[in-house]
């Protein structure tokens, strides 16, 4: 459905089961879950789909071991199983990784490795593979470049991995194929209240500044890090002021080419000298290295990283990798905003010890809220979101469950055997789709980094592509692995794009971004 078909949707008068603000991993999986049960759904995003958070993670579909030092086990057991849910509905997306811990002190194998044993005993049937004690020469098979001074063996377990972006595009194409409709590029910019009670929402299509009025039965704040935004509005306008919830924390990551970790094992680091965990993942033909926890007061769009994070990343690196990337290796540098939730009186300074569990809650005019969580557990944080809708009588009850075995757009009609995520993008990133997307036109030709024209106009068509940072920064990740290539085709892009929108798809503005993920701090 092109975008005219979606605005003139959206202006059709209509009362919604439900109206959701927000287009990152939380709204979308609520919009698929009422969908999939038969709600009418309208869902409306201030900006991209996953322009947020939710583009911007460390990539991994995991328990949380980190989580299970803590003691936090119905958090990992919850996490372990939608990680081999999420594994099952999207493979062409999502798919098993192997980790390894190395071992500099000799009581660290058998420590971390009966930890990790009891990670695999609470993953039960959804585990992935047996953990594994290492000798020192196992561990350097498996990590070619890890420092060999001092090193004593290890310990490989297993988790997942994805491709963020790209599966919060499939739960909205999926969740439109279940009849909802989502608009990005249409911001939410007041409710609408009748009786003290949340009626609907106001929103207003950003290109052609037209605002329209929709109604729905139950209001859901999808928004993130930027909850607390629509939680002050609803609070003055039943005049009930609201504490803010939500204390945003930092995460930098930064892209480095594969020679400085190869293989398809990624490195894990439990305790860092600061007590961080530090990840070292093989992705798309690049690695990611971080990631860091930093409190921030702003919400800024498009985060940059403080100089001690990136010292952090490299420093840390240095210490497990014989060759560690310096500054001059960077390839792109991206940073995502957290949305961690407060503990009652808490003033949100130690983010590490903050909520990173999810939260949901219903306002006294019945906005319904959620924040916090992470990506791997979207699909059970949007069936707790449903059932707030139930007991608060917004909603009639259904049943829960539909989307445990619901095949995401993409994830028919697969190959027998998937390239894994590790390897450079290319066709297969769209699984059952990857014959239509190399029939269109433009498909022998490459603009850089396996992105081809067709895959520009495929994204433009059937993708809710609107700018060039649309394309290069989410339908392919070309932005997040190699920010001077990715700007090197902007002009390319843009151009197909013009051809297939008609309109600004904003390439200065898209220069300007990539030239952000390649400024050093300090």
């Amino acid at each position: 459905m092109n975008r005219e078909q979606l605005i003139s949707r959206l202006a059709r008068p209509a009362a919604y089961d439900i109206a959701i603000i927000g287009g990152g991993a939380t709204g979308l999986g609520v919009a698929l879950d009422a969908a999939a049960r038969g709600f009418s759904v309208v869902l409306v995003e201030s900006h991209d789909f996953a322009k947020g958070t939710s583009s911007r993670a460390t990539k991994l579909v995991h328990g949380g071991v980190r989580y299970l030092a803590q003691g936090n086990i119905a958090l990992v057991r919850e996490a372990l199983h939608e990680r081999t849910t999420l594994l099952n509905n999207a493979p062409h997306i999502a798919q098993p990784l192997p980790f390894v811990m190395p071992s500099y002190r000799f009581w660290e194998t058998p420590f971390y490795g009966a930890g990790l044993k009891m990670y695999d005993a609470l993953a039960g049937s959804a585990g992935l593979g047996a953990t594994e004690f290492l000798d020192r020469k196992q561990t350097q098979t498996c990590l070619p470049t890890i420092r060999a001074d001092g090193l004593k063996g290890g310990v490989k377990y297993w988790d997942g991995q994805f491709n963020d972006a790209r599966l919060a595009l499939a739960l909205a194409r999926t969740a439109a194929s279940k009849g909802a409709l989502l608009v990005n590029y249409c911001p939410a910019i007041s409710l609408i209240h009748e009786q003290g009670k949340v009626a609907g929402l106001t929103c207003m299509d950003s290109e052609t500044r037209i605002q329209y009025d929709l109604h729905a039965r139950c209001v859901i704040n999808a928004a993130g890090v930027w909850v607390d935004e629509f939680r002050q509005k609803d609070g003055e306008a039943i005049g009930r002021p609201v504490r803010p919830m939500v204390a945003p924390s930092q995460g930098v990551h930064i892209v480095v080419d594969r020679e400085f970790l190869p293989g398809e094992h990624a490195l894990m680091v439990p305790k860092t000298e600061d007590g961080r965990v530090l990840f070292g993942v093989p992705w798309l033909g690049k690695v990611i290295l971080g990631t860091t926890d930093t409190p921030r007061d702003d919400l800024s769009r498009e985060p940059r990283p403080f100089k001690d994070e990136l010292e952090f990343i490299m420093s840390e690196s240095a210490r497990y990798l014989v060759r560690p990337p310096a500054r001059e290796h960077i390839k792109s540098m991206w940073v995502g905003l957290r949305p961690l939730v407060k503990p009652q009186g808490d003033d949100g300074e130690d983010t590490k010890a903050l909520s990173r569990e999810h939260t949901v809650l219903a306002s006294h005019s019945g906005l319904v809220t959620v924040t916090g969580g992470k990506w791997t557990t979207y699909r059970a944080m949007a069936e707790d979101v449903l059932e707030k809708c139930f007991e608060k009588r917004l909603l009639e009850r259904s049943p829960s469950g539909v989307t445990a075995n619901l095949k995401l757009t993409g994830a028919e009609n697969l190959p027998d055997e998937l390239p894994p995520l590790s390897a450079p993008p290319g066709l297969h990133s769209y699984g059952g789709e990857a014959a239509f997307v190399g029939s269109l036109e433009g498909a022998e030709r490459e603009l850089a980094g396996g992105l081809t024209e067709a895959m520009v106009r495929f994204a433009a068509r059937y993708e809710y592509a609107r700018t060039v940072e649309d394309v290069l920064a989410r339908r392919s990740r070309l932005l997040f692995l190699d920010a001077k290539l990715a700007a090197s085709i902007s002009a390319a892009t843009g151009d197909i794009l013009r051809q297939e929108a008609g309109i600004d798809p904003q390439v200065e503005a898209f220069d300007q971004l990539a030239s952000l993920y390649l400024t050093l701090p300090g």
